[in-house]
């Protein structure tokens, strides 16, 4: 019998910490990227998601916004170590998570989403997690949403 897990999405300070400073060194030298190379934006942040246990399916995200605002989520698919290597845009997986509240939306309105991205977006990462003890994410919060105003986390069902 299957039970239910639910993993929360943490800040990597670190490794975000590293990434602007990728940045601002290029600013500096008055260099330009590596081709092909993703270069973290001010309004993104590195998170990660650690699987203690990696034979999971997914169930469902568990996602809640104050206010308005937009924030996607964004799967890097290499086992990726900015220490090591550039991020580049070829790791990044599609789809997606955008979720949104408008303008005028009231509070106690269900958080916008596109549905089956979300959904093709969850089953991709609970298989990797089959071959994955950690995994990295991009956050990049827009129109008013800000790391402090949101929570965000998936539900996975124990194989």
């Amino acid at each position: 019998m299957a039970s239910e897990m639910e993993l929360s999405f943490t800040e990597d300070l670190q490794l975000t910490e590293m990434m602007r400073l990728r940045v601002q060194s290029l600013q500096q030298k008055g260099q330009k990227r590596q081709d092909g190379e993703r270069l973290l934006l001010p309004h993104e942040c590195v998170y990660r998601m650690d699987f203690n246990q990696q034979a999971l399916s997914f169930s469902r995200w568990n996602v809640s916004l104050v206010g308005t605002g937009r924030f996607t989520v964004t799967g890097i698919c290499q086992l990726w170590t900015p220490d090591l290597t550039h991020l580049m845009t070829r790791q990044l997986l599609e789809p997606i998570g955008q979720f949104w509240r408008n303008q005028g939306d009231p509070e106690d309105s269900p958080i916008k989403c596109l549905e089956a991205d979300i959904q093709e977006f969850g089953e991709r990462i609970a298989e990797l997690a089959k071959v994955r003890k950690v995994m990295y994410f991009l956050f990049a919060f827009k129109e008013g949403a800000s790391k402090n105003n949101i929570s965000c986390s998936l539900v996975f069902n124990k194989n």
